[in-house]
């Protein structure tokens, strides 16, 4: 008998998040057991996550559990999971675009997936949301390629674009790109404050409002308790709109992790978080994404693929402030920089009169280590 126990997991940055990748086969079947143990091994509940794995903020708090597909359209399975900081709890209520990056390459490397050399197409079955994504992987010498000159803002340096298309996610968690039927709705706040919000289901849920409907111009880099308070209550009333939570008051312990919340606006110049200047000339609008009731450093992958679904949605919040440089590109501007997402729509005459041919975006992956993660054994 030892005092510890050991699971074999693979750490990887995947665009701007990092988490736990493991073997479906090498964990406990799903429920508590299992739950326990990713708890553990993150380190929560604790907001330094010091005696775990996990880096103490939402984007380093993630993981992905992935196993050969059971479907004939697919690939692997991946499921993903949200730990919490504060709570010992884990989310598995939506998918996380960047850690969706790293699925691919995993897949290749660990042998699930026969490498092609130049490319290699994954075809990922996300088990949250029952929706098919594919990666297009650059491949060298039979694994999945680091190196390249593809720049995702968020993460240092550049690496091999990997091609993410989610076309095939929208209304993956509702049922409908427009889960309330309306491309702008009306939030009134226990204040007696109203504001506007386009909620999109493509990607993951995410409700936009205007920034300037909070107090906001667009270009800021932290927000007060206040704001996020009116945020939480934004979020959890679009929440019981969709069918996530019953009551907006409990969206933190019904739904913590969806729907997102973003505050858009026109484009406009501001310094990034690393100190350099984004300009408004660069990008079709700026967003600040608020994600476990915390201001996103950079955007969720799932959250960029819904922006750029909702900026094709007409008269919606993001139709309104957005600008379009390039026809089949959205320009996002978030706090850590410019990232593009991928949209290629059409008009079709059924609501909400528009269809999707490609939604999706690029990121970077990387192996950082893998082996053996620790954890104490259980006690009774």
């Amino acid at each position: 008998m030892t005092d510890q126990l050991t699971v074999r997991c693979v750490l990887m940055r995947g665009g701007t998040s990092k988490g736990l990748y493991f073997h479906e086969a090498d964990l406990p079947g799903p429920g508590a057991a299992r739950d326990a143990l990713l708890v553990r091994l993150m380190g929560s509940p604790d907001p330094l996550q010091i005696d775990g794995l996990g880096g103490s903020r939402p984007i380093t708090s993630k993981l992905a559990i992935i196993a050969p597909s059971t479907r004939d359209d697919a690939d692997v399975d991946y499921t993903f999971g949200q730990v919490e900081i504060d709570r010992a709890g884990v989310g598995y209520s939506g998918n996380c675009g960047n850690i969706s990056a790293g699925v691919g390459p995993f897949a290749i490397d660990e042998g699930l997936v026969e490498a092609v050399e130049g490319t290699t197409p994954v075809r990922i079955h996300n088990t949250n949301t029952g929706a098919v994504m594919t990666a297009y992987v650059p491949v060298r010498a039979g694994k999945a390629a680091v190196l390249g000159d593809f720049a995702v803002p968020g993460a240092p340096g550049t690496g091999a674009e990997i091609v993410m298309d989610w076309s095939g996610t929208v209304g993956a968690k509702t049922g409908a790109l427009l889960p309330t039927g309306n491309p702008v709705d009306e939030i009134v706040l226990e204040n007696g404050a109203k504001v506007r919000a386009t909620t999109c289901d493509a990607g993951n849920p995410c409700a936009w409002v205007p920034a300037a409907d909070v107090g906001l111009d667009g270009g800021e880099l932290d927000f007060d308790d206040a704001l996020l308070d009116v945020v939480r209550e934004i979020r959890g009333k679009v929440a019981v709109r969709i069918g996530l939570c019953a009551d907006w008051h409990r969206v933190d312990d019904e739904s913590p992790g969806l729907p997102m919340v973003g505050l858009v606006a026109p484009p406009g110049g501001y310094r990034t978080l690393s100190g350099t200047t984004a300009e408004g000339a660069d990008m079709d609008l700026r967003v600040r994404l608020i994600f476990m009731n915390r201001l996103h450093e950079s955007i969720a992958g799932t959250a960029s693929v819904c922006l750029a679904a909702a900026s094709r949605v007409g008269g919606s919040v993001v139709d309104a402030v957005a600008t379009r440089r390039e026809r089949d590109t959205v320009l996002i501007g978030h706090p850590s920089g410019i990232t593009p997402a991928r949209v290629a729509a059409r008009a079709v005459p059924e609501p909400p009169h528009v269809s999707f041919d490609l939604l999706g975006f690029s990121r970077t992956a990387r192996r950082l280590m893998d082996g053996a993660a620790y954890y104490p054994r259980p006690t009774a």
